[in-house]
């Protein structure tokens, strides 16, 4: 059945918050042993244009020991977002040798969409992955290209004649 029982608003759990200092198993040895992420903590995957950064991804999504992946395309070229959601579906999942689909969450937002379209892509992948959080999973966010969102917001804070940025 499609119906679920959840509460529409609950507290956060601020007060059971704890320090970032389980590290999340990436399955990268050169991740894992030379720059190891904390459960909890970020990391980012600078480089330039074809140097292998959605290769990355893609390989964490797969083999980190998450429960759930939300990965967010935003502003992404047509052609990568379309090799993303073919090539995902096709991926095993590791650790149980299903589908990888079976935890994985995709938000597919190119860079023919609209700007305001690409600045909810990754609010949407925060909340879904808040969702996922608070109901006791494990949740990886995967954000393919945190830089042309924020070429969005600075667009749609020109539109909107205010000064880049949330709090100005």
């Amino acid at each position: 059945t499609m119906m679920q029982k959840w509460p529409v608003r609950k507290a956060r759990p601020f007060l059971e918050k704890l320090p970032p200092e389980i590290p999340l198993i990436t399955g990268q040895r050169n991740i894992d042993s030379l720059f190891p992420i904390a459960k909890g903590g970020t990391a980012c995957v600078p480089g330039p244009f074809g140097s292998g950064k959605t290769v990355v991804q893609h390989q964490l999504a797969k083999w980190s020991d998450v429960d759930i992946v939300i990965y967010i395309g935003c502003g992404e070229r047509g052609n990568e977002m379309t090799d993303v959601l073919r090539e995902f579906p096709e991926l095993s999942d590791p650790h149980t040798g299903h589908s990888l689909m079976k935890r994985t969450v995709l938000i597919a937002n190119t860079s023919d969409m609209p700007v305001a379209a690409r600045e909810a892509s990754v609010y949407t992948g925060i909340t879904i992955a808040e969702y996922f959080r608070d109901m006791g999973y494990s949740v990886a966010v995967i954000a393919d290209s945190t830089s042309r969102w924020a070429e969005a917001l600075r667009e749609m804070s020109g539109r909107l004649e205010e000064m880049p940025g949330e709090e100005g």
